[in-house]
């Protein structure tokens, strides 16, 4: 029973699909965090050329 109960590998495939979505979400994360500071200094630049 102790052997079977060793062996068993259900729950690892889950816990692997829950690591790569944290790791998508921290890539997601960085690279809009790196998109949003040169879309911001887009608009400024657009709203310093309009003023």
């Amino acid at each position: 029973m102790l052997t079977n109960l060793y062996s068993d590998e259900d729950g690892q495939g889950m816990a692997e699909y829950g690591l790569i979505i944290a790791l998508i979400a921290v890539v997601v994360i960085v690279a809009l965090t790196a998109i949003g500071v040169k879309i911001r200094d887009k608009f400024e630049d657009v709203s310093d050329a309009l003023s």
